[in-house]
């Protein structure tokens, strides 16, 4: 039987607000969309459920607002069975939401308002030190302060915990403060804004992974939708295609591969089928609307996994 892994994810925690509409409007515009669906999500808890659900212990390190959201986000993580003690609540704050657009095609544009996202600070990593040093793996995300994800990732190689930070939205990085990590996972467009290097086809990868391992990070994962990954380190690169997969909504897809991957990778299995068994669960992902609710269980995974992987 797999080893079950114990995970932390200090992170946001976030409420979608997803509309499916036939086409963007034009500045000043007003156009009736076709739904409208409500969820949990941030890329912090996404990854906290998608690495539950696939069978990992998961400790909630977040804050939220004193808010309606607040105390809805937190029961949703005990109703999932992820620990939520230092999930807390902060006064005069409002709760952090992301309102989603998704078109036809299942192509999204995201927009996330922190709120009291922005209040987990290194003290509240300190706060939550032992439960911290019990996890086999941490897992950290840029929509919380950068300090925050900087001293995480120092406690992290201090008490020899893995580490893997998804640098998602991407933004100016300190390449220094993230060097000690285990896995820097961005996708096509995270891994092009810190970079400054093109990302748009597999070779692209190629170059902005020897560009991102040169700067000292040890191992990056680029995580390519449609073209599945890019496994890069000191000692080569591989290519890991996709799974086909009938997508409905890309939201929540990268975050899937996160919860997943650090998952597969806490039970003992190589490195290079976790990221395979990542990409295939991120993929099943886009088969459903929202974030959360279209994270396959355990078991449908493992069904969809026996039947795909054989050959």
């Amino acid at each position: 039987m797999a080893k079950r892994p114990r995970i932390a994810v200090v992170g946001s925690a976030n409420v979608d607000l997803t509309t499916f509409l036939d086409q963007f409007p034009k500045p000043g515009e007003t156009i009736f969309g076709q739904k409208f669906d409500l969820g949990f999500g941030g890329k912090g808890a996404n990854q906290a459920v998608a690495a539950r659900l696939c069978g990992a212990d998961v400790f909630m390190v977040a804050r939220v607002g004193d808010d309606l959201f607040g105390p809805s986000t937190i029961k949703n993580f005990e109703n999932l069975g992820i620990d939520a003690t230092h999930v807390r609540q902060v006064s005069g704050v409002s709760s952090g939401v992301a309102p989603i657009f998704v078109d036809p095609s299942g192509q999204n544009r995201i927009i996330v308002v922190k709120g009291a996202n922005d209040e987990l600070k290194p003290a509240d990593v300190d706060a939550a030190a032992d439960m911290l040093k019990s996890a086999d793996c941490i897992v950290l995300q840029f929509e919380i302060p950068l300090e925050t994800v900087y001293y995480t990732i120092k406690f992290a190689r201090k008490n020899g915990i893995r580490c893997i930070l998804n640098p998602a939205p991407a933004q100016p990085t300190d390449i220094k403060a993230v060097a000690d990590l285990d896995y820097f996972v961005p996708n096509e467009s995270e891994a092009e804004a810190i970079s400054g290097m093109p990302v748009r086809t597999v070779d692209d990868a190629k170059q902005c992974a020897d560009k991102l391992l040169a700067s000292g990070i040890r191992r990056v994962i680029i995580t390519l939708g449609a073209n599945g990954s890019l496994l890069a380190g000191s000692e080569g690169m591989e290519h890991v295609p996709a799974f086909s997969v009938k997508s409905v909504d890309s939201t929540g897809a990268g975050d899937a591969f996160i919860g997943s991957f650090a998952t597969f990778l806490g039970e003992g299995l190589p490195e290079q089928e976790a990221v395979k068994r990542a990409n295939l669960y991120a993929g099943l992902s886009t088969t459903g609307v929202g974030t959360q609710k279209s994270f396959y269980d355990r078991a449908r995974f493992d069904a969809e996994w026996s039947s795909r992987s054989k050959g």
